[in-house]
């Protein structure tokens, strides 16, 4: 049927009009005059006919034609103000400047009460300004809430006949009342199932910690905290191993939870019941899954991402999104000195225990990893035990401390290099790890395969690279520096212990540091330690001079200042020069200066040290500069971080870095949105 549509259709452009019929008779009636006018003349009054008809028949078909567009028009103009004054929804028109100049009484009921001709229609809704509506179509889109309902206000814009100015425009409303719609879906988000599973981080050294009567005893007393604290969902917790728990929940409590930031991670630490080792949970939580079983397996893989991170986490999974609670806060009133006193006793029963003692830190150790060094050096010393640092090469950031190590006997031949220590070493040594919980951010990573008493005091957030079978692991993010940490031990280990001058001021100078004079990360334990630290006779000038620069490192602060590129208008990154002679020193250095500049809340300055790259971040908390050098391999805290690059170009490195930089941002923002 469509072929032979088609074939008649092509077919009729081939049929002339009755025009050209009437043109040939013409000529006919002209070729037969010429041979017998007398025959012509008939021929010819037959033409006079048929082109009068034919123009009459075009004259009143071209009338009828008129006519009928003429009702149309009329027709469809009366339906045209026939539905604008009785259209069932609210219609309201309105001039380009919001100025309300018509409305129906569906839109009148909305504002019941108000007068609202020749007023601007962003004056009862602020969403509705023209400017928020017109955003360069002529079709609007708009969610709107009027008077506690929620409104999708579509419209167009239409131009006023006869004008061709600005003004001939208007926007034409339409209110579309979605609050029961609203309701449902808001309903139906919080009543869906959530899972979530529950994991006692420490179970087996907590229970190995306490007596055999008392250990029931602690088991209920956690089952009972966290029941409580599940309680006002109404959902379903059940133990479905040792350690774990399973629950299933309402969404809408979820919010609830998060509002109080999880309180029960803290209520939990509290539990003391003979225990020596604090109890902490790692929380996963699985939403929006396609069923159960996948919101299950989401919470699954947010408690190995919460232990992976150190414990004491709770980690959310919602489709593809991630959000972290517990490791990120900076709250430092959550510590207790429970834990503090428990790891001091436990600590000091393992140094008990041992031949001797090797304390080794990162990898190109700063004042902050000395100053804890010699802080546990002095508590192995008081139990009457050897104890050596392990060092490969000193740096600029702690030339100052060595130098007047050097000059008192006390400590001679603390500092051994990689070689000695692996000939000291044997399965009895003790070997604490400190300022670092990552084997390859160690001075010597081979140390640590070849002994099972391993201690680990470090302040970092937990990687996913990180020391496997540690028999002590004191790992508190929330404290400013490993200095302050073990300036809390030292308060614990003895009743009335006393440092020389160089190991407080050693201590004293990781904390000032670390918290950049105070400043960052810096709580009321932090206070009580350099409180404790002063009074075993700190001299601040003294500490003062060891972070004082000379000319040289301060004009060269000061050209990586102003050769600096601004990103995303808040975040400074720049480039040490080649061939400084402290380029560690002076990269962290310009890090903290660029936060002293107006409108900058991060800093990255990167700097070669033989085939290495270093990254020193900074931020004043805003931009969370862990989580992006931890993208590059590095770790640290939110405030201060920082990450080595190896075996890479400096243009490359500052590349990889801005694209670190961009994936967080964009991550953040979708987390936000």
């Amino acid at each position: 049927m469509n072929n032979s549509s088609e074939s008649k259709k092509n077919s009729g452009i081939f049929i002339p009009r009755a025009s050209f019929y009437l043109w040939v008779i013409f000529l006919l009636i002209i070729a037969v005059g010429v041979y017998n006018i007398w025959a012509a003349i008939p021929g010819f009054v037959l033409l006079l006919v048929l082109v009068y008809y034919n123009f009459h028949s075009s004259y009143t078909r071209q009338k009828e034609i008129t006519s009928y567009i003429e009702n149309l028009t009329f027709n469809i103009d009366t339906a045209t103000k026939d539905t604008l004054l009785n259209f069932p929804m609210p219609l309201s028109i309105v001039e380009l400047d919001g100025t309300i100049i018509w409305y129906n009484s569906s839109f009148r009921k909305i504002f019941e009460g108000e007068d609202l001709l020749e007023k601007p229609i962003h004056d009862f809704v602020e969403d509705l300004h023209p400017s928020k509506l017109i955003n360069g179509t002529s079709n609007i889109s708009k969610d709107a809430i009027i008077k506690d309902r929620y409104y999708n206000v579509l419209g167009n814009l239409v131009k006023v006949e006869g004008k061709s100015d600005v003004e001939s425009y208007m926007l034409i409303l339409y209110f579309i009342d979605n609050t029961e719609l609203i309701d449902i879906k808001k309903k139906l988000e919080d009543e869906k199932i959530s899972v979530g599973i529950i994991v006692i981080d420490n179970y087996d050294d907590l229970m190995q910690s306490m007596e055999d009567t008392s250990r029931p005893q602690m088991l209920a007393e956690i089952d009972r905290k966290i029941v409580q604290w599940m309680g006002h969902t109404g959902g379903t917790i059940r133990k479905f191993e040792r350690d774990r728990y399973f629950f299933v929940f309402e969404y809408r409590y979820l919010k609830e939870l998060e509002e109080k930031k999880f309180e029960i991670l803290d209520i939990i630490k509290e539990i003391n019941i003979g225990n020596k080792i604090p109890v902490t949970l790692s929380i996963g939580f699985g939403i929006n899954g396609k069923s159960i079983a996948e919101n299950f397996s989401y919470a699954t893989a947010c408690i190995d991402i919460a232990l992976g991170r150190g414990g004491d986490h709770v980690v959310i999974r919602n489709g593809d999104n991630f959000s972290f609670f517990g490791g990120k806060t900076r709250e430092l009133e959550k510590r207790t000195k429970v834990k503090a006193r428990v790891i001091a006793y436990a600590l000091r029963e393992l140094i008990d225990q041992c031949p001797e003692v090797l304390i080794m830190g990162h990898e190109n150790p700063d004042i902050d990893c000395l100053g804890a060094s010699l802080g546990l050096r002095r508590i192995v010393k008081n139990r009457n035990k050897d104890a050596y640092i392990v060092m490969n090469r000193s740096n600029a950031t702690i030339d100052g401390i060595l130098s007047k190590l050097e000059k008192s006997d006390d400590y001679n031949g603390l500092f051994i290099n990689r070689l000695e220590a692996l000939d000291r070493i044997n399965k009895k040594t003790l070997l604490i790890v400190v300022d670092t919980h990552r084997p390859s951010f160690t001075e010597c990573p081979e140390l640590l395969n070849y002994t099972d008493q391993i201690v680990v005091i470090d302040h970092h957030r937990r990687g996913a690279d990180f020391i496997q079978d540690a028999v002590l692991t004191y790992q508190e993010t929330y404290a400013s520096s490993s200095s302050e940490l073990v300036s809390e031990l030292l308060q614990y280990v003895e009743e009335k212990i006393k440092l020389t001058p160089l190991e407080a001021e050693a201590l004293y100078a990781g904390i000032v540091v670390d918290t950049k004079n105070f400043t960052f990360k810096t709580g009321v334990r932090t206070f009580e330690a350099a409180a404790f630290l002063r009074r075993q006779g700190v001299d601040t000038v003294s500490v003062k001079q060891l972070f004082q620069n000379d000319l040289d490192t301060y004009i060269a602060v000061s050209n990586v200042l102003k050769d600096a590129e601004i990103i995303n208008e808040n975040i400074a990154i720049s480039v040490c020069p080649a061939g400084l002679k402290k380029p560690q020193l002076i990269a962290a250095q310009a890090a903290d200066a660029f936060l002293g500049l107006s409108g900058l809340t991060a800093a990255f300055v990167l700097c070669t040290v033989g085939n290495e790259i270093y990254i020193s971040g900074r931020s004043l908390g805003e931009i969370n500069v862990q989580m992006i050098l931890e993208k590059l391999g590095g770790g640290g805290h939110l405030t201060g971080a920082g990450a080595q690059l190896q075996d890479i170009s400096i243009e490359n490195a500052k590349e990889k870095l801005k694209y670190a930089i961009i994936e967080y941002m964009e991550e953040t923002n979708k987390v936000e949105s």
